[in-house]
């Protein structure tokens, strides 16, 4: 006779210290003496590769042979003058296959120059500082720029507008400022409320406003926008989750991974979250593994991420998915669910259906696999899923805003950057670099 499933789902799997190791920082500065030796490793190339691989373009090799002259504030200053969230991207940015990977030292020696944590280094001693602030703000214009959304790329269109002495009004759906920043990223990548002194710091320059619990529903309200403002900038990020699609989705026990990882940031008390014994994460992105390592860091058992392609294909990079393995988490890849298990409305499991590819298409092969789970999370992609764009007649592709190489929108004065902007890569770096090219393009248009 088979065992009934019973559901165990609850709080408190562990104990007060084990919270703390857990959710402790995942990668704790270096000391003034590790960054030292690794900033000697550097070979200050000319016309240096990393330079060209970061979105935001930052001198690399200037900002870490500053560091080995001791002159970490200078350090600072070369990293924010191109990156005002230098300090959150050196924590989140995937340098492995951006910066790092260029490194000439990973060609030489299999080993890149460690840039992602010397740029933490040198933005983190600037913000410990007694004189944190690098920026004067240039005189008043007397122009007015909205800007909707307050994620990486609307507060670094926002930053670098003040800094033209321009008035910016940030307005976000959220209770917080930060968008994914302080809603979207595991924990222990930013431990200490990073995001929010993050925040503090950037708003210190003046002449931002930031409105929250502020949601764009409807054609008048961006009208509006657009009449009191001389520009508008959009940076909403991808508010919509996709759907599985399948038998059982709307069971208890089954809930968007975007959800879960923002509940999880805004608990100060970890011991307080419910996680179950057995979780099953669908999907193969950076998401996906933020919530199937928590979830073994909440207690979980016995965790799954289940991608229906195989390894090369996940949008998680090799170190993220190494770092999963390494928590105990199971990556099973060449399955695709069909049904969402329950027992008494609440979920149980998920039957997936083994694929194949077949003349370079996807076919499931007949075989099934269930994995017994008492939570399901999705983490398959997101879209703006936002009808008043469409209705405003903006020109979309791919359900995202299509927008000319400066972020400038098919509407007259109004320009967008970040997930919501069409053929992007979805990291937070970049959403810093279309946010940046925005508020120059505003800029210019202001000064003609």
């Amino acid at each position: 006779m088979s065992t009934p499933f019973i559901s165990d789902i609850r709080p408190g799997r562990l104990n007060a210290a084990d919270y703390a190791l857990h959710f402790a920082d995942a990668s704790p500065l270096l000391t003034p003496a590790q960054a030292l030796l690794e900033a000697e490793r550097c070979l200050y190339c000319f016309d240096a590769p990393c330079v060209t691989a970061c979105p935001t373009g930052i001198d690399v090799p200037s900002f870490i042979r500053r560091i080995t002259d001791g002159n970490l504030r200078g350090a600072a200053r070369t990293i924010l003058e191109s990156n005002p969230l230098g300090g959150m991207c050196a924590r989140v940015c995937p340098t492995e296959t951006l910066c790092e990977q260029a490194c000439v030292r990973t060609t030489q020696e299999g080993k890149p120059v460690a840039i992602g944590r010397l740029q933490r280094h040198a933005v983190d001693a600037l913000m410990d500082s007694s004189r944190p602030q690098l920026f004067t703000r240039a005189p008043p214009t007397g122009r007015k720029v909205a800007v909707v959304g307050a994620g990486p790329a609307g507060l670094a269109c926002a930053h670098t507008l003040a800094l033209q002495g321009h008035e910016v009004v940030v307005f976000d759906a959220r209770p917080k400022a930060g968008g994914l920043n302080e809603y979207g990223l595991a924990a222990y990548k930013t431990p200490d409320n990073f995001a929010q002194r993050e925040l503090q710091w950037l708003l210190a320059v003046g002449g931002i406003e930031i409105r929250t619990q502020w949601k764009l529903e409807s054609v008048a309200q961006l009208d509006a926008l657009r009449q009191d403002h001389g520009a508008v900038f959009l940076g909403m990020g991808l508010a919509t989750t996709q759907k599985l699609g399948v038998p059982g989705e709307d069971l208890a026990g089954v809930e968007d991974a975007v959800d879960f990882i923002a509940r999880l940031r805004q608990c100060e008390d970890k011991s307080t979250l419910p996680i179950g014994r057995r979780v099953v994460v669908i999907g193969g992105g950076m998401t996906a593994v933020d919530a199937a390592v928590q979830s073994r860091l909440l207690g979980a058992e016995s965790v799954h991420i289940v991608y229906r392609r195989g390894p090369e294909s996940m949008s998680a990079s090799s170190d993220e998915q190494h770092w999963a393995q390494t928590h105990g988490v199971t990556i099973r890849h060449w399955l695709a669910p069909i049904e969402v298990t329950g027992a008494n409305g609440q979920a149980s499991g998920v039957m997936f259906a083994r694929q194949a590819l077949v003349d370079g298409q996807l076919q499931a092969t007949g075989d099934t696999e269930f994995i017994a789970a008492d939570m399901v999370f999705k983490a398959i992609g997101q879209k703006l899923g936002n009808p008043v764009l469409i209705d405003a007649g903006f020109a979309m592709q791919g359900g995202r805003l299509l927008t000319a190489e400066d972020g400038a929108t098919s509407l007259p004065g109004v320009w967008a950057g970040g997930d919501c902007r069409a053929g992007g890569l979805d990291l937070t770096v970049e959403a810093v670099a279309h946010g940046k090219s925005a508020a120059e393009a505003i800029h210019a248009q202001f000064s003609r």
